[in-house]
């Protein structure tokens, strides 16, 4: 359980199944608002019905990751009505990587929508909470960016960028008040990833959210899921880059 969770919750990608498994655990421990924020957000209705039922009063607000200008805006009007809060920052695209190769302007995309629009929510985020001394962000990086592959370096690339971001800002917050959580998954069976074979060491949204739920009432700042990713990665740093390049997915 998730002790002394600050309320509202507001879900940056309010479709993710990930981000709504997060939500339903911190409203069971005692959240009482959920902000759910997404394109075409009036047909978030099964989403907000799941958590309305846990006894969560949900609103909707339109979010367009990709639109940058309006990020500002939006956080600034959600923080002035609801003070703190606990943000999960959920959206992202895993996009086609053999596409990207010959589609320059879908690896931007990419990029666009998994790093610099993380960027900018989690500035405006930053700068909002810092003179409340307050609230919690959850960033989610991958596996993918602790070492780019050539199989998905687009993404790879993306998530080892936003990865250092947000280490980076972590450290810039501690003793603000703001706490941030940076969560690395290995593969997540999920919509995400339809299709795909599963990786070693897969995951479910369930089991990455219990993982950010522990993570949070622990107070700890980065969670790999499983936990055994972290050997994993320690151990792909050393890996030749002979052998690297020939690697998989």
């Amino acid at each position: 359980m998730v002790e002394g969770a600050p309320d509202p919750v507001l879900v940056l990608g309010g479709r993710s199944e990930i981000g709504l498994e997060v939500a339903d655990r911190l409203v069971r421990a005692g959240a009482r608002t959920v902000v759910l924020a997404a394109r075409r957000a009036g047909d978030l209705v099964a989403e907000s019905a799941r958590l309305t039922a846990l006894g969560a009063t949900v609103e909707t607000v339109e979010f367009d990751a990709d639109d940058l200008p309006s990020h500002g805006p939006l956080l600034a009007g959600l923080v002035a009505r609801h003070g703190p809060l606990d943000v999960v920052v959920a959206f992202g695209v895993l996009g086609d990587q053999a596409r990207a190769e010959r589609d320059v302007d879908h690896a931007l995309a990419v990029v666009h929508t998994d790093f610099v629009a993380q960027v900018s929510v989690l500035s405006h985020l930053a700068s909002l909470l810092r003179p409340l001394r307050g609230g919690r962000l959850v960033v989610f990086s991958s596996i993918a960016g602790a070492r780019v592959r050539r199989a998905n370096y687009v993404y790879g690339s993306a998530k080892a960028g936003l990865d250092g971001f947000a280490s980076g800002l972590a450290d810039a917050l501690h003793g603000s008040g703001v706490r941030l959580l940076l969560v690395r998954p290995g593969f997540v069976v999920g919509r995400m990833t339809t299709g795909m074979s599963p990786a070693p060491l897969a995951s479910t949204p369930v089991e990455v959210a219990d993982a950010v739920a522990d993570g949070l009432a622990a107070g700890r700042e980065v969670v790999w899921v499983p936990g055994a990713l972290r050997a994993l990665a320690a151990a792909m740093t050393l890996t030749p880059r002979a052998l690297w390049r020939r690697a998989p997915r």
